[in-house]
């Protein structure tokens, strides 16, 4: 169990050097994109490494796609099979209309599982981001026995982790009629580019052309109903904290938590939470913001490989 002292003695272990002294070796010659249709939707997905190693499945955030793990996928390639699915409404997936496909994050879910059904992946390591975080935690929760270990970055599981943008978007959930300026802020293009930038000390590390891509994302046709029928559905995922953290008391899998701390919207303590219940976790806060790949994406490589290696997979 990691007491205050020792996680205090992880984040300074990550910030500021590199997580392993010699430099990762990295290969993208197995990188390939593909779709499958999953009842009537096509889900795009990004795969990489050998087909007979063990799968790390990567789940996006908003309003990212599979395409945040660019830098990511290659370092762990040489080690593991890796699947980066696009989420319905996200990326290169499909987009239909809410009328014809439910945006809630049970229904993200179910078709994220149908992908991984459908590829005949059934074990596999979670790395959760954001987004990624609620679907991540529903399939496991309903298929405990195929999750081999867990990686958290920048994943809420705890209402102490909330910041504090948070009370607005409750306020929204409780009538978005009454509160559309709440949404019409979430999907500004501020916003967008202040999920990468806001709270780092290395701006310069960020490039804008990921928050102009996903701005031109958001605006295109459909786009509004869809993200604001999720940004409601998300409340959803706050009454499902207990029950998560449940899960984790009970099924107690592998769990690395690596964190940018500079985070406005899930903020530190929510990393800390873990602690709770999953004692064993270990748990990094990095010198970044809620995209930390876009700044620690080598330190992140680093502590994934050799966690992983830890518990032999």
């Amino acid at each position: 169990m990691m007491t205050g002292a020792s996680l205090k003695g992880a984040a300074a272990s990550t910030v500021g050097r590199p997580a392993q002294a010699s430099l990762l070796v990295s290969t993208s010659a197995t990188t390939t994109y593909r779709r499958v249709t999953v009842d009537g939707v096509g889900v795009f997905y990004r795969e990489a490494g050998p087909n007979d190693a063990p799968t790390i499945v990567l789940l996006h955030g908003f309003p990212s796609s599979s395409r945040e793990f660019d830098t990511l996928i290659p370092l762990l390639a040489t080690r593991y099979h890796l699947i980066a699915p696009d989420f319905p409404g996200f990326g290169q997936s499909d987009a239909p209309p809410p009328s014809s496909y439910a945006y809630t994050f049970d229904n993200l879910a179910k078709t994220i599982n149908g992908l991984l059904e459908q590829v005949q992946i059934d074990k596999y390591a979670f790395y959760l981001h954001d987004y990624g975080g609620p679907v991540g935690f529903r399939i496991m929760s309903a298929h405990p026995g195929r999750l081999q270990a867990l990686i958290i970055q920048n994943a809420n599981a705890y209402e102490e982790g909330l910041g504090a943008k948070w009370a607005g978007i409750a306020r929204y959930w409780a009538d978005p009629k009454a509160h559309p300026e709440i949404f019409d802020a979430f999907v500004s293009f501020t916003a967008t580019e202040q999920r990468h930038t806001l709270g780092t000390s290395h701006p310069e590390r960020y490039n804008p052309d990921a928050w102009t891509d996903e701005y031109a994302h958001l605006s295109r046709p459909g786009q509004r109903e869809i993200q604001a029928d999720l940004l409601y559905d998300y409340r959803t995922n706050v009454a499902s904290y207990p029950a998560w953290q449940a899960w984790l008391r009970e099924h107690k899998p592998p769990t690395l938590v690596v964190w940018g701390r500079n985070d406005p919207s899930f903020i530190a303590p929510g990393a800390e939470g873990f602690k709770r219940d999953a004692p064993d976790a270990e748990i990094h806060l990095l010198d970044a913001g809620h995209f930390a790949l876009d700044e620690r994406n080598d330190d992140i490589a680093g502590l994934i490989l050799t966690f992983l290696a830890k518990h032999s997979l």
